[in-house]
């Protein structure tokens, strides 16, 4: 193999519970990827560079320095080295602000990019503005909203290259807690679903937020008295918490062009809700545009001439 065609670099994706790497080939094409548990919250910021050599080492070539262009939690203050937040508005990826680490191995330079922040109302995102820059890099004239569903959703405002606005939702996270913690947890331990029941519970809790506690409790409730099943006490309990989020992020997506961009399962959930919207969303590849948006930032880098 000639030089140039081992001219590989390293797109990564380092988040609170997982560890992914890919090997890429220069014109943004990945050759092997691999996956780790061992994510930011797991670590003590001594122990990043050991983890990524684990799993990662034999990538890099003796004789010369490899990039590696990482996204997520890495860059957090509690992380390997803090990225500091760009300010919205402002493009998705600020080079600006990219965080060389510090590393012992001469055959690794590792590049972290900054998540983005917003003062008012108070909101921060890191990895998502990597999932936004590589939809730009796809489709530069893109005006519209990105929402990004996860344990914490964001519904992110895009327009003339910039993330204009955002704003961050637990409902992933009260879901857990609900399903995993609460008086909840007997009702709905299941891995089946009900159309009917995620539909009804979103239509209700669009109309009438102000219901959603006591709803709550009647999914409880309906397992005792009247037979209601797990699987559609868990599609109820979906829906209440993704109809709640839908009348509270009503301004984001009224009108406008929607991009989901998540898991297979949970983008199907928000573009069923918000088709009972009369809006019809489109889908993305999350995994396809985060390398989409790692490939963006390491051309920008070596377009730059940044020190590598």
């Amino acid at each position: 193999m000639t030089e140039a065609a081992d001219s590989h670099w390293i797109a990564v994706d380092w988040g609170t519970s997982n560890l992914r790497a890919w090997k890429m080939a220069p014109d943004g094409t990945p050759i092997e990827g691999r996956d780790s548990p061992k994510g930011m919250g797991a670590l003590d910021p001594d122990a990043f560079e050991p983890t990524f050599l684990d799993l990662a080492g034999d990538w890099l070539p003796e004789n010369r320095t490899t990039v590696a262009v990482a996204c997520g939690m890495v860059g957090a203050r509690q992380g390997w080295v803090e990225a500091a937040y760009a300010a919205v508005p402002c493009p998705p990826h600020d080079l600006t602000r990219f965080v060389r680490a510090p590393v012992r191995d001469r055959r690794l330079s590792f590049q972290i990019i900054p998540g983005l922040s917003q003062a008012s109302p108070a909101d921060v995102m890191r990895g998502e503005e990597t999932q936004i820059a590589g939809l730009l890099h796809r489709r530069p004239k893109f005006d519209g909203v990105l929402c990004l569903p996860g344990t914490h959703t964001k519904w992110a405002h895009i327009s003339a290259g910039e993330v204009v606005s955002f704003t961050t939702y637990m409902s992933g996270e009260i879901f857990a807690l609900l399903s995993g913690q609460s008086v909840l947890r007997h009702s709905v331990q299941s891995d089946g679903w009900s159309d009917e029941d995620f539909a009804e519970a979103v239509e209700e809790i669009l109309s009438h937020p102000e219901r959603l506690a006591a709803r709550l409790f009647g999914i409880r409730a309906g397992s005792l008295l009247s037979g209601l099943t797990p699987d559609r006490a868990r599609a109820r309990l979906s829906g209440c918490l993704i109809g709640l989020e839908l009348a509270g992020s009503k301004p984001h997506w009224l009108g406008r062009d929607v991009v989901l961009v998540g898991s297979e399962a949970l983008s199907s959930r928000y573009a069923r809700a918000l088709a009972l919207c009369g809006l019809s969303a489109e889908t993305a590849n999350a995994t396809e545009l985060t390398l989409a948006g790692l490939t963006a930032a390491h051309a920008h880098l070596t377009r730059e001439g940044t020190p590598l």
